[in-house]
């Protein structure tokens, strides 16, 4: 319930179902409804959690955007669309918000599948330049559609990654119409910019001024004094002027792209203004706005990097319902950071590396305590690898800490940089399986079929925390590159921080026998306490396993295979991620090479994109929770 409603006052938020009602507001009240969006987040959000601080500093920013362009002909294209959840509220979901990122819920990021106003996919970081300017360029090519506007909305700090600036060096090459805004809320916004700069700032986006403008350059145009050449270095000269008056440099001065601002991303009244003078420009430009990530909200405004997603919390206090360590089993990332820096204090050639999520993936541990030696390089994920790559050419011993699904913007780093020249880097692989609410975007299923086919590369997955701690150590043995994964979320054991050792490369070992069973579950990762799990369902109906966790899909324990092999009826495979090309058809593959023919059951997920839930959910749907190994077991003993 918003404030307004307590007061007995009519909810402007209730009476905007889709942005053609929200035309229909006086732009005075547009301050008012921001302030009512920002209150249904904040109860909303504190119950069933998600990416909070930002789509709070989003909120005037998209107002004026739907209120100004008409969507959803006009195209808004979302970069890390956890921005944009006001974006969801005044485009019909309001009512289904209730239950986003839950199962069968409306996903927490833009999605086409979802909404025609949402234009593109936008779970990652990057892509919203490159796509806005395909369609762009595709109106100005589609008879009709030439007066069609597209505007790429880059949040944050996105711009930082290559193919933003990709999608900017060709918005400045090809003739189109695009608008860039850059939602910057990585920067205070000055108040004493000076009189002379917001004039200039105020006259760039004159609609009287920009008329004038473009009659001049016509006219010189038809007298053969302004070229394409000319135009060019005119846009440069007048970005760099308003760099030198604002006493800001700005990155885009350089480019052949009109730059407009900074303003303030807060003044929804403002940003009607600026983009109704703006709206009917041609040629592509970009306009700088400043918000505060977590705006509305004193507690994220604090901290944003807390607040980023911070769970459920109670919205008066601010307190955050977080389980605490006491007494809980750490978190996968948090033993990936402590254990490094234990690593560090031992071996002065550990260096820690990250792509803007040095808090996600605990590396946030090693930068405080030795704060030379860990990088956090930006969303910059090709870049973290190669930089990896000089690190080890040089006599380092690099961990890069990424989550599995950003790491596949790097495959070619992965492969060029590091597995050709088989530089010793260790990929610590975050997030790597199903993920729960993040979704179809998020999930890191992909990571062991896009890496068992590159030579040299080896792969593990510790089913615990004792060897998660030694797979980190043994890799300081390594000269080849290697990858170890884990999933999101705690891990087992309470009392984790177990002596380490090192451990043979390419082994398994066999975790429990029973008498007389025909089966053996080969396991990979964490997802062997599942299968301990739906060991214990069929000791209940009299059937029994023989349980292995392999710890290594590349190099196999192929002895150990060879014995399971000659010693059971069948075969089955558990992996927490894709089955196609995964740990389980790296074990069939060489089952047949070797002429050894028996059953083999596949388990993970199949040929397909899995949705957003729970991570009990999404694993019980694809069939390899507990349950669904024990009914596997069962049914594959009785086709024997």
């Amino acid at each position: 319930m918003t404030t307004s409603q307590t007061n007995n006052k009519p909810s402007l938020l209730e009476s905007v179902n889709t942005p053609s009602d929200l035309r229909k507001l006086p732009v005075e009240q547009l301050p008012a409804l921001c302030g009512e969006i920002r209150e249904f987040l904040i109860a909303h959000l504190a119950q069933n959690p998600g990416h909070f601080a930002s789509s709070m500093g989003a909120v005037d920013i998209i107002v004026a955007l739907h209120y100004v362009f008409d969507t959803p002909n006009d195209r808004l294209v979302w970069d890390v669309g956890h921005q944009a959840y006001a974006h969801k509220l005044l485009t019909g979901r309001r009512d289904a918000f209730e239950k986003q990122r839950t199962l069968g819920g409306i996903s927490g990021f833009p999605t086409p599948l979802e909404s025609e106003y949402d234009t593109f996919i936008a779970g990652h970081a990057g892509n919203s330049i490159s796509a806005a300017l395909g369609m762009a360029i595709a109106d100005k090519c589609t008879p009709g559609h030439e007066k069609r506007k597209t505007v790429a909305i880059v949040g944050d700090a996105s711009i930082s990654g290559g193919l933003a600036f990709e999608g900017l060096n060709n918005a400045s090459n090809h003739p189109n119409d695009l608008l860039i805004v850059l939602n910057d809320n990585d920067m205070s916004i000055d108040n004493n910019v000076g009189a002379l700069h917001s004039y200039l700032s105020d006259l760039s986006t004159s609609a009287g001024y920009n008329r004038l403008r473009y009659k001049m350059a016509g006219y010189f145009r038809r007298k053969g004094i302004l070229t394409d050449n000319r135009k060019r270095a005119i846009i440069r000269f007048s970005n760099s002027i308003k760099s030198l008056v604002s006493k800001k440099q700005n990155i885009f001065e350089g480019l052949n792209i009109r730059y407009f601002g900074p303003f303030d991303g807060h003044d929804v009244i403002k940003l009607v203004k600026i983009f109704r003078e703006i709206k009917e420009m041609e040629g592509p430009r970009i306009l700088h706005l400043c918000t505060i990530k977590g705006k509305g909200y004193t507690k994220a405004e604090e901290n944003p990097t807390v607040w980023h997603a911070p769970g459920k919390f109670d919205p008066e206090t601010g307190e955050r319902f977080c389980s605490g360590k006491d007494g809980n089993p750490p978190l996968w990332q948090e033993v990936f950071g402590e254990t490094l820096v234990e690593l560090a204090e031992k071996d002065e050639r550990v260096m820690g590396i990250t792509a803007a999520m040095p808090t996600g993936t605990s590396l946030s541990a090693l930068a405080h305590a030795m704060p030379k030696r860990a990088f956090d390089v930006g969303i910059s994920e090709g870049h973290a690898v190669t930089f990896a790559g000089g690190l080890a050419a040089a006599g380092k011993k690099p961990f890069v800490a990424i989550y599995s699904s950003f790491l596949q913007r790097a495959y070619d780093n992965i492969i060029h940089d590091v597995a050709i020249q088989g530089l010793p880097v260790t990929f610590c692989i975050d997030r790597a399986g199903i993920v729960g609410e993040d979704g179809v975007t998020h999930h890191g299923l992909f990571d062991i079929t896009y890496l068992r086919c590159v030579p040299s590369m080896s792969i593990a997955s510790p089913a615990d925390e004792e060897t998660m701690r030694d797979l980190m150590f043994t890799s300081l043995q390594f000269t080849t590159p290697l990858a170890i994964r884990y999933p999101r979320g705690r891990a087992t054991t309470p009392d984790w921080k177990s002596p380490m050792r090192e451990i043979p490369v390419g082994k398994g070992r066999c975790v429990s026998k029973t008498e007389g069973a025909r089966i053996a579950v080969l396991s990979l990762g964490p997802v062997l306490h599942d299968v301990q799990k739906a060991s214990d369902i069929l000791k209940d109906k009299n059937v029994g396993i023989d349980i292995y966790d392999m710890i290594w899909v590349k190099p196999l324990d192929t002895q150990l295979l060879k014995e399971i092999a000659q010693s059971h009826d069948a075969i089955v495979t558990v992996e927490d991620g894709a089955i196609t090309g995964g740990f389980g058809a790296a074990v069939s593959e060489w089952l047949e090479n070797e002429g050894m023919a028996l059953p083999v059951k596949h388990l993970g997920v199949a040929d397909q994109w899995i949705a957003h839930g729970s991570v009990d959910q999404l694993k019980h749907i694809c069939g390899y929770d507990a349950e669904g190994i024990a009914d596997t077991v069962i049914k594959l003993q009785e086709s024997l």
